[in-house]
């Protein structure tokens, strides 16, 4: 069952995703925000067949965390499935993503239309000035950014370190930073067809004012609550951790 859902999902996908950025390509003279809104009936029919289809459903921690300005989304990255979510937990989202991927048929063409942020993660320190001066032009226009700090999806129960440029955004825009968990991978693994029904947890943490912080304090506060909420609502993806001493000691 498991196998003939996922392969539905995937023909459906082929079936829709070009068509719909076929119908985006006849738009391209729309206003940028106006595109951006076009696109949010398919994430809608994205996830609607994720929940139904797959039957991948979704729990949602710390929605009254999410500040009423834009802000900078600093997110787990687990799966393809908190790319479709995310959009509909925020308002009006704009991604930061790898400029290469203009080059994927159709799915590349569609973001090449989008108020996103593209960057050259070849380009060292001037992929950091990208990510500040384009994306405080998306945060200005009233977008909120939203950004993987390991750069690429990991595997539950694992990390990479923490990238420092959307902190860096925070910082130099003067929004808050707010850190997302999410446990993803436990129902769509990356690169794997079958994806598996369950129910997938995003916590949404407290916003992070970056007044008086460094870029490299936000970045740290980030990836700490992140950690630790990874191990609250994920907890025996971490049980192989060896407890602090003092932990140790007092038992």
């Amino acid at each position: 069952m498991i196998a003939l859902r996922s392969a539905l999902f995937m023909a459906v996908m082929l079936l829709i995703t070009p068509a719909f950025v076929l119908l985006l390509l006849c738009f391209f003279w729309l206003p940028l925000r106006s595109r951006r809104l076009f696109v949010m009936p398919y994430v809608s029919v994205v996830m609607w067949l994720i929940q139904h289809l797959l039957g991948i459903r979704h729990r949602i921690l710390g929605a009254e965390n999410i500040p009423a300005i834009p802000c900078v989304v600093l997110s787990k990255h687990q799966s393809a499935w908190e790319t479709f979510a995310l959009q509909q937990v925020f308002k009006l989202t704009s991604f930061v993503y790898k400029q290469e991927l203009h080059w994927l048929p159709f799915f590349g063409w569609g973001l090449w239309l989008m108020p996103f942020v593209a960057i050259d993660r070849g380009a060292g320190k001037e992929a950091l000035n990208q990510v500040a001066e384009r994306g405080k032009g998306r945060l200005a226009e009233g977008y909120s950014v939203v950004i993987f700090p390991e750069g690429t999806r990991v595997a539950p129960g694992h990390k990479k370190r923490y990238k420092i440029g959307g902190a860096w955004l925070a910082k130099q825009a003067g929004v808050p930073a707010v850190p997302v968990a999410l446990d993803s991978g436990e129902c769509w693994r990356r690169q794997a067809f079958l994806k598996t029904p369950g129910t997938v947890t995003m916590s949404i943490g407290p916003a992070i004012d970056p007044a008086g912080l460094a870029a490299e304090e936000i970045n740290a506060r980030v990836e700490a609550w992140i950690e630790s909420e990874m191990r609250r609502i994920a907890p025996h993806r971490y049980r192989h951790e060896t407890p602090p001493a003092a932990t140790v000691a007092a038992a």
